[in-house]
């Protein structure tokens, strides 16, 4: 009853969520229409944290429903956080082919739908290795530290798209138009097809889909090995990842220290997975731990703002 009720609620939410902001056509979202956005899946994913609080507490008792309590909270945190990254990375995209504004929704649905796609077929393949293999844990764990300790070494560097394999091989290997053609991502030119810039975006962001899946996953593992807790707490972060986008891309450099602090909560919760044989962290621990990195990660954005950047002009020659 509770996956058929929760696909149910994820169906609609999306439905409402497509047809509700692209009202009036492709446009460009403000600040104020992305808070409320943000504000409303957020308000949604408590909601739902609360009702199933109450289910399992009434099924289960107390105890039982304080801790799947906790576990969704927990990973919805770890996992809004996580998805703050790729909205950086979105940013830099966008930036880098100087995307029109009117198009960035289609490719945030895009990566929206592509995210909880692939979220959920890594889910279950996920819990299907735990049950078998409990030394996967293990793997996840030096996983999420590695992973924190690159993200610590590279927090603070400008990517160099140019250098990017896939990037280079579509440059090599398509022809590519030197500008937009509206919603286009191909056109027909001299008999031959031609690939815009808005599907070298595409394709890249279906790339980046992929890769903080792989490092997400681990991550709410060890918050909880309940796949209903897991990919509940992962779609409802994800849901509001279009709006976040929105609500961030003008005040992403008052943040330059969080890439720091989601560093700091990989390395967090790596630990944690590989001291689970030792000593089990209490799921309320966790939760404050993480709370606390990126709280600070953002009072300390504010305290010391970023320097000033050289202005750059942006690209768009794929």
């Amino acid at each position: 009853m509770l996956w058929g009720a929760f696909v149910a609620f994820v169906v609609v939410a999306l439905l409402v969520d497509l047809v509700l902001m692209r009202h009036g056509g492709p446009h460009k979202v403000t600040f104020k229409e992305a808070a409320w956005w943000s504000v409303g899946w957020i308000g949604l994913a408590l909601a739902f944290n609360a009702g199933l609080w109450w289910w399992v507490t009434q099924q289960s008792g107390a105890e039982i429903g304080n801790r799947i309590g906790l576990e969704f909270l927990t990973g919805y945190l770890v996992e809004k956080s996580l998805a703050v990254d790729n909205i950086f990375v979105f940013l830099m995209l966008f930036s880098y082919f100087a995307m029109p504004e009117e198009q960035r929704q289609r490719v945030l649905v895009i990566g929206v739908l592509g995210a909880i796609a692939l979220r959920a077929i890594l889910i279950f393949a996920g819990a299907l290795l735990l049950a078998k293999f409990h030394w996967i844990l293990y793997v996840f764990g030096v996983f999420l530290v590695v992973t924190g300790i690159k993200m610590l070494l590279a927090a603070g560097k400008a990517p160099d798209l140019d250098s990017n394999p896939l990037l280079k091989w579509m440059r090599s290997h398509l022809r590519l138009t030197d500008g937009y053609h509206g919603a286009a991502i191909s056109i027909q030119r001299d008999g031959q097809r031609w690939y815009t810039p808005l599907f070298v975006v595409i394709v890249l962001i279906g790339v980046t889909d992929v890769i903080f899946a792989v490092d997400s996953i681990p991550a709410i593992f060890a918050i909880t090995e309940d796949p209903f807790i897991v990919l509940t707490s992962n779609v409802f972060a994800v849901l509001g990842l279009r709006a976040m986008f929105f609500l961030l891309q003008g005040m992403a450099d008052r943040f330059h220290l969080l890439p720091y602090g989601l560093a700091l909560v990989l390395v967090f919760i790596g630990t944690k997975m590989l001291l689970i044989d030792v000593y089990k962290v209490p799921i309320l621990v966790s939760l404050l731990g993480v709370a606390a990195i990126i709280g600070a990660a953002i009072a300390l954005s504010l305290l010391r703002p970023a320097p000033a950047k050289t202005d750059s002009s942006d690209s768009t020659e794929v």
